[in-house]
């Protein structure tokens, strides 16, 4: 089975809200490479289909955090299958459409040759979990708290305040799981771009 396979299975198992057909119809069309596109210019994910790989391992991570007791008796983390699949599997829907394909000169045995390698190119700059957050809602309605979790899903690797992170992961304990499976599978379970 295909990365691309096995994303659209975990989806249509687990994702039934209005409007959640014609994001994946959108994840399928021309108008997106989200099967195609990496994860990252050089790091985790950095290669064709790195994006739908790293998409697949968050959601295996979050799925298996949250089924930990603790997570449940201790923590009062109880999401449906529906959430834990929307936020994981859509989180980085921001980068779509965003790294291009170029060359660049890179010095081997005394000889510089051309290699490929990714660019960012973002003509949408609306910054990294909003910008998903925003391209989700016009298809399918978002709770508060999922929107929480993708829009921090970076938690204190991105530029946000230290005290915006923290006050969203006290009071939307979805957004810090969410984050810890992202950092599981950007750091344990993603390929490494050469």
């Amino acid at each position: 089975m295909t990365n691309q396979e096995k994303f659209i299975e975990i989806y249509q198992k687990h994702i039934h809200r209005p409007g959640a057909d014609k994001f994946l119809e959108y994840l399928m069309s021309d108008q997106s490479d989200f099967f195609q596109a990496p994860c990252s210019t050089r790091f985790h994910g950095s290669h064709t289909g790195g994006l739908v790989e790293h998409s697949i391992h968050v959601y295996e991570c979050l799925d298996a955090y949250l089924k930990r007791e603790r997570c449940k008796d201790l923590y009062h983390m109880d999401y449906s299958d529906d959430t834990i699949a929307t936020v994981s599997l859509l989180h980085d829907v921001c980068k779509i459409n965003v790294y291009k394909s170029s060359v660049r000169n890179k010095k081997v045995d005394g000889n510089w040759i051309q290699v490929p390698y990714y660019e960012f190119d973002d003509k949408m700059p609306y910054g990294h979990g909003e910008k998903s957050v925003y391209m989700i809602t016009p298809f399918m309605k978002l709770s508060r708290e999922e929107a929480f979790a993708i829009r921090y899903h970076m938690g204190f690797s991105n530029n946000d305040s230290a005290n915006a992170v923290g006050y969203t992961f006290e009071h939307f304990p979805l957004a810090f799981a969410l984050s810890t499976a992202d950092m599981e599978a950007t750091y344990f379970l993603d390929k490494k771009g050469e």
